[in-house]
């Protein structure tokens, strides 16, 4: 089969490879979309950050070189012997967390920040290629009504879930870094009933995407006071909940300006080192919090797309060929321009990158595809 394959930074290279038959416990499946994340982004430019290089990781076993692709879904092609529940010709969504089911946080339900916390795709081989073989808990069956296309974007989708759940109620928020991931939780903020969506980003069509998708005021973060603009737009009080999803030491200055007194900011984006007026958080009895990864959304996501009607396709700009996953994915994503989302198809022929992948995807066949980056310009991971 063909994979693409991290070496190091700056060589991922798409390759053949053995394709692995599943464990008793596994289930293989023929890819049909992956996604370039933000995070596959960072490991092909100046990696590793996350991929084992020097030993494998304990819940994987696998370490560099190793198949990138965390945001991905297909169709079963075979089962282990323990596997019960799913069976070859299952459409399945891929929900790639590392669990070991034995520490602390995995006996208590959350296994997202499990002693051996990874992800397919980035500790452990994942669906930048034709097939793919995981645990079959990472496995997802989807009813007829969830087309693959959408089930691609339910990792960065439950990336902002799991964020908003860790926000807890609010009547406004802000959400400062419209890369996918920031976008998404502006849609699924409206779509959970938000009364008043803030989104902060430098880039103009980003803001008049986020406006689409229910943000119902729009800030330029380049104009001066950006935190407080976002405070005005928020009645004057500011935000009950900011999500900093740029992961950059400017973006959560703003977040901390346009929080109300009493109010909470969720740290998403993958930043390095920042800091704070810790004076002013005491005194504003602010909440500082941080969401990793997801727990138990892909059922949630799985109704909302299947009877409720939720559309998370606006994401998707591109769809490209595996064959062209370093020119036309990082390379593109790398170069800037209007990317947000980029789908990888398997089975797509080469040299073949489909712009505006809403009509890309209504003439594909259900049985191909993937996902895409963060801007690529940003401090930090924009996911």
């Amino acid at each position: 089969m063909k994979a693409a394959v991290w070496y190091g930074a700056r060589d991922v290279r798409v390759t053949e490879r053995e394709v692995t038959p599943p464990g008793p416990d596994e289930v293989l499946l023929s890819v049909a979309y992956c996604g370039i994340c933000g995070s596959d982004l960072h490991e092909y430019t100046d990696g590793p950050h996350s991929v084992p290089v020097d030993q494998v990781h304990p819940a994987s076993g696998a370490r560099a070189p190793l198949v990138l692709g965390h945001e991905f879904c297909g169709t079963v092609t075979a089962v282990g012997s323990a596997v019960h529940g799913l069976a070859a010709g299952d459409r399945v969504a891929v929900e790639p967390h590392y669990r070991c089911g034995a520490c602390p946080r995995c006996r208590a339900g959350e296994y997202n920040i499990c002693r051996h916390f990874g992800f397919a795709g980035l500790m452990g081989h994942g669906g930048l290629a034709e097939y793919a073989t995981v645990p079959s808990y990472m496995a997802h069956r989807l009813p007829d009504e969830v087309p693959l296309e959408q089930a691609a974007l339910f990792e960065p989708a439950s990336v902002a879930l799991h964020a908003l759940r860790r926000g807890g109620d609010a009547d406004s928020v802000a959400v400062v870094g419209l890369g996918p991931v920031g976008l998404l939780t502006v849609l699924l903020a409206a779509w959970r009933g938000v009364r008043r969506i803030v989104a902060s980003d430098v880039d103009p069509a980003r803001l008049g995407l986020a406006a689409r998708l229910g943000a119902t005021e729009v800030v330029d973060a380049r104009e001066a006071d950006a935190g407080l603009r976002v405070r005005a737009a928020c009645g004057g009080e500011g935000a009950d909940v900011a999500f900093e999803v740029a992961g950059s030491q400017a973006a959560l200055d703003t977040c901390l300006a346009a929080t109300r007194r009493g109010g909470r900011t969720v740290l998403v984006g993958l930043g390095r080192r920042v800091s704070f007026d810790s004076s002013a958080l005491v005194d504003n009895e602010h909440s500082i919090t941080a969401s990793v990864g997801y727990r138990d959304t892909y059922p949630e996501l799985i109704r909302m797309v299947g009877t409720e009607g939720l559309d998370l396709r606006p994401m998707v700009t591109s769809v490209i060929a595996l064959d062209d996953v370093v020119r036309a994915g990082f390379s593109s994503l790398l170069d800037g321009g209007d990317q947000i989302k980029i789908l990888v198809s398997p089975s797509a022929p080469p040299s073949i990158s489909h712009s505006h992948a809403a009509s890309a995807l209504a003439s594909a066949s259900e049985e191909h595809a993937p996902a895409a980056p963060a801007h690529a310009g940003r401090e930090g991971d924009s996911r």
